[in-house]
């Protein structure tokens, strides 16, 4: 058998699908090909075939993958069909949800609609007290009539959310022993598995939105891997969390859940990543493909991580339209702004971008396969930022004509010149974004203002210079390939898994050996997930989930790698540091409150090189050409090739410097350096 050295990354975007290929740690080949949005597998091994066509494939370490299926199913609501036991008296928490309004003055407010109806919700009888104690047996001749009206009503998969189930799994387990007896075919989700944290509503929608997901995901995974096996690929395949982290299927099977945000992950890991290489310094990881553009915070070279987040939003940028999932994903915001993004003139005459997006099918007007409405790919190509010619290295020839024929008649709307119009969306574009980073920083207590800008995605390093201009960021930095860097974050992955277990109690009141208890659980469980897939255990993180008895939100403390001695004191001190930090004060009456321990487990970090192949010396400049911007309009400027930028080269903007993935584009005032590695790195006068 031949040895097994390269590694495949793949990232199913909703208009591209990205490809690395590395060997033994160095990126030997990249990829793109338009996402297959009927069948996203299609896709991805049509990249892999492009990808190997001069290597074995039976080289095959591994391949890691990263995609959007569980979060667009969840939008498109084309999971299976689902049923809910619960508790006698909880058959409707779906229903009431928080109580609620996400908008106090609309009229007609939609909320989310549940993910199974109620007709497919069934109660049993039993009851587990907050304490974990059983203050009431299951009634089997109630669990027996829910299974036969589930069976009846064509249920493929069964979420399992018990009341307080979260302290005292026993009654789901016994659940779980009966499905398996009475309808083997039903898949099954325990909340006490997938969701052990306290909050009801929160738990049972995770829950259920897991077990929606569940045969999906299923049959997508084995589908894949018996394609991936028809080629000669005989690695294993891996599949990127919420979280940064790696899973071995079996675990993505079980936990479709952990895989609604798998895609946008791995773009700042790509940034975390770099930032480490860079002196850890802070950035903001900014992502921008061709249907959504994603921002993060990376502090010493870590992102920061949620412990939930929303779903299936019923209007896409509205906090509490959504499903909540409460499970943990890196903190991002998402924006809906990408190169397939749609332009359109709202009801006061004035230029709207998105969120809807023409994606990969028919995708922009440029791209010529069907689309009609103007896009911010066209404005880009008549504003000159991008090369009609030389779009993915020559291999996809544009249309400016046809690009222009749509910003024409979407321009005569507003009174607006071709120009004009192109010039429009792109600022609208930009603040948009720069919006929405400001407000993700200034909501977690910082300053963007002192952070670097990392751009990635086929769109990102067109639009950096423009989003960092408008937060008053001084640096920006592109790395090498950044039109696929979220496949390439997916190298630097390790296999990880995060646990939760809620054990609410007042820090003084707080059995320690509980909590010993549940945190080595949680260790043992996480060993044999790492185990599953051939990783030794790297390092471990315990944190905990306090606040002041009576608050709403609770704040994470982070422990070290094992519960510390004299826990009670550790717990209140780190708690009383990180409270000051974020709100300056603390109250002197109120008893700190324990809501839920946490354990990320993981194993050794890949560190793969990033550094490209640079110049000989001979001159990168390429061309010169007209390209817009907001300071005078348009200007004569140098088009660079960045393969033959070496290391040390400068660049005085205004420039444009084309690359196969992307295009950097380099503002009035702002200079350019090429380091070692290949990063350029702008600074903005």
């Amino acid at each position: 058998m031949a040895p097994r050295h390269l590694r495949v990354a793949v990232d199913i975007g909703g208009t591209f699908t990205d490809l690395v290929l590395t060997d033994h740690g160095r990126v030997v080949g990249t990829g793109k090909v338009l996402t297959s949005s009927d069948d996203p597998a299609k896709a991805v091994v049509e990249g892999v075939v492009q990808l190997l066509a001069d290597v074995e494939p039976e080289s095959v370490a591994d391949i890691v993958h990263g995609t959007t299926l569980v979060s667009n199913a969840l939008i498109e609501r084309k999971g299976a069909v689902t049923g809910l036991i619960t508790t006698e008296g909880f058959r409707d928490v779906l229903e009431s949800g928080r109580e609620q309004r996400y908008d106090l003055y609309d009229l007609f407010l939609e909320m989310p609609t549940p993910l199974v109806p109620r007709q497919r919700r069934w109660a049993v009888t039993e009851r587990v007290l907050a304490s974990g104690e059983v203050d009431k047996t299951i009634d089997i001749e109630s669990l027996r009539r829910a299974l036969e009206a589930a069976e009846q009503a064509g249920v493929e998969s069964l979420a399992i959310c018990l009341l307080h189930a979260y302290r005292n799994p026993d009654h789901e387990l016994i659940i779980r022993d009966h499905v398996a007896a009475m309808a083997p075919e039903a898949m099954v989700t325990l909340s006490s598995e997938v969701s052990p944290e306290i909050g009801e509503y929160h738990r049972v929608s995770t829950t259920v939105a897991n077990a929606y997901m569940l045969p999906v995901v299923s049959r997508y995974l084995s589908s894949l891997e018996q394609s991936l096996d028809d080629i000669g690929v005989a690695g294993p395949l891996r599949i990127m969390l919420s979280t940064g982290g790696l899973a071995a299927t079996d675990t993505a099977r079980r936990f479709p859940v952990r895989l609604l945000e798998s895609g946008p992950a791995a773009g700042v890991l790509g940034a975390a990543f770099l930032s480490e290489a860079e002196d850890g310094r802070r950035v903001m990881a900014f992502d921008m493909g061709g249907t959504t553009a994603k921002a993060a915070l990376v502090e010493d070279g870590n992102p920061l991580i949620a412990d939930s987040f929303e779903a299936a939003r019923v209007y896409r940028f509205t906090r509490g339209s959504g499903l909540p999932i409460r499970v943990p994903v890196i903190d991002m915001i998402e924006i809906g702004a990408g190169g397939g993004s749609i332009a359109r003139v709202d009801p006061f005459d004035l230029p709207k971008v998105g969120p809807d997006s023409a994606g990969s099918d028919p995708g922009p007007v440029s791209y010529g396969l069907g689309g009609m409405e103007p896009t911010v790919t066209d404005a880009d190509l008549v504003l000159g930022y991008l090369d009609p010619s030389y779009f993915l290295g020559g291999e996809m020839q544009l249309d400016l004509d046809a690009a222009r024929d749509a910003l024409d008649v979407f321009g005569a709307n507003m009174g607006l010149s071709i120009e004009e119009a192109a010039g429009a969306i792109h600022r609208v574009v930009n603040e948009n974004m720069a919006s929405a980073a400001r407000m993700h920083a200034i909501e977690r207590g910082r300053d963007i203002r002192g952070y670097t800008l990392v751009a990635t995605g086929g769109a990102g390093p067109v639009h950096a210079w423009g989003v960092a201009r408008a937060l008053g960021m001084k640096r920006i930095l592109f790395p090498p390939r950044a039109g696929v860097a979220s496949a390439f974050g997916m190298l630097t992955a390790p296999i990880s898994f995060e646990f939760a277990r809620s054990i609410p109690s007042l820090l003084a009141e707080t059995d320690w050996g509980e909590v010993e208890a549940a945190v080595n659980g949680m260790h043992t469980a996480g060993i044999e997930l790492l185990d599953e897939s051939g990783a030794e255990t790297s390092e471990t993180l315990v944190s905990v989930d306090i606040r002041f008895q009576g608050q709403g939100d609770s704040v994470r403390v982070d422990l070290g790698t094992t519960l510390p001695h004299d826990p009670a004191h550790h717990v209140g001190r780190r708690f009383a540091e990180e409270y000051r930090r974020l709100y300056g004060s603390m109250p002197s009456s109120v008893e700190p409150e324990i809501l839920t321990w946490r354990l990320r487990i993981s194993g050794p970090r890949p560190r793969p090189d990033i550094s490209a192949d640079l110049g000989t010396g001979e001159s990168a400049l390429r061309t010169r050409r007209q390209v817009w911007f907001p300071e005078g309009g348009y200007r004569d400027v140098d088009v660079y090739d960045r393969y033959r930028l070496a290391g040390g080269d400068m660049v005085t903007g205004p420039a444009v410097i084309e690359e196969r993935e992307s295009t950097i584009v380099v503002g009035p005032s702002a200079v350019g350096l090429v380091g070692e590695k290949g990063n350029l790195e702008v600074t903005i006068g």
